[in-house]
């Protein structure tokens, strides 16, 4: 039996995020209460947590930013929604840089519009953090929640230049079991490649209702399940099987020639509209 849950994408960036969070929030909270109380030897306290937050933040960012790049699928709502948190994020980050230039001295009060500038740093980080926390629970990026039978996640690349219209070599023929699937990268486009009862099969990772990953969902007797919302497709046909979804996924011609698995690329892909998220 296959583990079922393996982390995909970059495992760094959820266990740095709590410490940007603390220290910037906090830095806010201590700042305001000092001044609200009369103690200014917290002032000191305040601004070191502000210098530590930032530097925390731009350290997660880093890991941040390669996930947003590569784990999560590109014309999606989870793109959108992470492109959101991204903002909100950088914003609440130059916010309490702002807040941390206008303190002259560490151990003096800081003036009311830098303690302004935090608190509504602070709101943004909150709306960051559902952000992030929906992109993970609703949307799955950073875990794969796959079937046990999935096998290990694979991803395979080819080299994106000047493969339209032609067959590109994307693995050995016998690296995928019944009901297994493994994402093909060609620069910006994703194509899963899958084994079924019938033979192998390639079809568009690019779920037509909010642009889920197929990679990542569930395949069985021919069906491919999105991970979202559960739409259906047959992975020969490419037609819906069970809604949400009510546009087919585009499927390629797959081959086998000396224990190698071709895939014909097609010149363009069809790009079909996201519909409104239930």
């Amino acid at each position: 039996m296959r583990s079922s849950a393996h982390i995909k994408s970059h495992p760094i960036h959820p266990m740095l995020i709590p410490f940007p969070f603390a220290y910037l929030a906090g830095s806010a909270a201590i700042g305001l209460w000092a001044r609200a109380t009369g103690r200014p030897a917290w002032y000191r306290t305040s601004a070191h947590m502000n210098t530590l937050g930032i530097g925390a933040a731009l350290v997660a960012a880093v890991p941040g930013f390669v996930d947003y790049l590569f784990a999560v699928p590109p014309r999606s709502s989870a793109r959108d929604r992470a492109t959101k948190h991204m903002l909100a994020n950088l914003s609440a980050v130059g916010l309490f840089t702002l807040a941390r230039l206008g303190r002259r001295r560490p151990d003096a009060a800081p003036p009311v519009w830098s303690l302004g500038l935090e608190l509504a740093g602070t709101a943004l980080l909150g709306v960051g953090g559902w952000l992030g926390g929906t992109l993970v629970y609703r949307n799955q990026i950073g875990v794969d929640h796959r079937y046990a039978d999935a096998g290990r996640w694979r991803v395979e690349r080819v080299p994106a230049g000047h493969i339209e219209g032609r067959e590109v070599d994307v693995g050995a023929a016998d690296e995928l079991e019944i009901d297994q699937m493994k994402l093909v990268r060609a620069g910006s486009r994703r194509f899963v490649v899958a084994r079924t009862e019938s033979g192998h099969v390639a079809f568009d990772d690019r779920c037509t209702h909010r642009g889920g990953p197929l990679s990542d969902g569930v395949l069985a007797r021919g069906v491919v399940q999105c991970p979202w919302h559960g739409s259906q497709f047959d992975v020969a046909t490419g037609r819906v099987r069970s809604g949400p979804a009510t546009d087919s996924i585009e499927t390629y011609p797959i081959a086998e020639r000396d224990g190698r698995l071709w895939l014909r690329v097609p010149a363009e892909a069809r790009i079909e509209p996201l519909t409104a998220e239930p």
